[in-house]
């Protein structure tokens, strides 16, 4: 019998982004690996997430508990049914499996200072992470500034902190044959991210305040992604600027957005790795983001960087790609780039050789 993986994939159905999209995506690429051929993957969630690219070897394990018993009920079905076990959703399962466990740490939110975190997900966080990291064969990274902040605070993982980067969705590449959203009826800048205070989408609407009159005349800003916590505030100040909201929208729609914005503004206080700023550079949008946390490493220097805290650095950027074709022309074509050197594969790659390590006891 080949090696049998147990895999937390309830954020597939579960969450539409973030967490989700890992999971579906890794999920994805592990079904393609010719190395995991003969390996086995039981998936545990509340609901299944069904796809074409899983095959029999994929079995879904329900589990139909609330939290926090959905965790320890199937940390004890993966340590009996599995090899070794892949934590993608919280820190509490590890707390419960007796087979290796390797565990994907997204970001370290709710330990830095001026990450803007929500504080219920925090003090969670906070009271679940040094068992975890404890009892944890291997830490999964999404990024070396994640595992960075991981090892600066808990010096004695180090040795089993791994960074696997994430990777834009091949689709995001294709080609859209219309671009765009039937309710922007002219150039537009485009944000996405939950509706909530790390995302600084109240900086960023100051800084598109800042613009002149004239550029913001023939421009919208627009914004994706759906309602948070604390965004009142946020949706004060996208009124008294007449901001389009979005809203949730489809992988279809976003696709096009990405492929049809003059500009994408991901301006975050803190990221675990930015996955729309690949997702965006890939459909070929030119990219403004931070200088902070794992967005220059994600983008390299197929972007132009802003201090997210200051306002004007924002609006200058912006005030550039928006006035300058050669320049706007020259992040599209440098990020098509960097996309491109990032790939699930890889990710998947990496991920099924560490479970066959950890399950081999070496």
């Amino acid at each position: 019998m080949g090696l049998v993986i147990g895999i937390d994939a309830r954020a597939a159905a579960e969450v539409p982004a973030g967490r989700g999209r890992y999971v579906r995506e890794l999920l994805r690429a592990l079904a393609g690996l010719p190395e995991a051929a003969d390996a086995r993957f039981v998936l545990y969630a509340r609901e299944c997430w069904e796809d074409d690219a899983l095959d029999r070897r994929f079995a879904w394990s329900l589990v139909p508990l609330p939290d926090p018993l959905w965790h320890l009920a199937a940390a004890v079905r993966a340590s009996r049914g599995t090899d070794v076990v892949l934590s993608t959703n919280s820190y509490l399962t590890a707390w419960g499996t007796w087979k290796p466990t390797a565990i994907v740490v997204y970001d370290l939110v709710p330990f830095v200072d001026g990450a803007a975190a929500q504080s219920r997900a925090a003090r969670i966080e906070r009271a679940t992470i040094r068992p975890a990291l404890r009892r944890a064969a291997a830490l999964v990274c999404i990024s070396e500034a994640t595992r960075a902040d991981l090892v600066a605070r808990y010096p004695a993982v180090a040795a089993k902190a791994h960074v696997t980067p994430l990777a834009a969705e091949p689709a995001f590449a294709a080609p859209v044959t219309t671009p765009g959203h039937p309710s922007l009826d002219r150039p537009y800048v485009l944000a996405v991210g939950t509706l909530e205070p790390r995302k600084n989408l109240e900086r960023l609407i100051g800084a598109w305040r800042r613009l002149p009159v004239p550029l913001r005349d023939k421009h919208t800003l627009a914004l994706v992604g759906p309602r948070g916590w604390d965004d009142e505030r946020i949706l004060a100040a996208a009124r008294g600027a007449d901001v389009r909201l979005l809203g949730r929208v489809s992988d279809a729609e976003l696709r096009a957005l990405y492929a049809g914005c003059t500009a994408f503004a991901y301006p975050s206080l803190y990221e675990g790795f930015g996955l729309p700023v690949l997702e965006a550079m890939a459909a070929g949008a030119p990219v403004v983001t931070s200088s902070v946390s794992s967005l220059p490493e994600v983008a390299g220097d197929a972007a132009l960087l802003v201090d997210p805290r200051d306002e004007a650095a924002i609006a200058g950027a912006l005030e550039r790609v928006l006035t300058d074709p050669a320049l706007a022309d020259d992040l599209r074509a440098r990020g098509r780039a960097r996309a491109a050197e990032f790939s699930w594969e890889r990710t998947a790659r990496a991920t099924f050789a560490l479970l066959a390590t950890l399950a081999a006891g070496r």
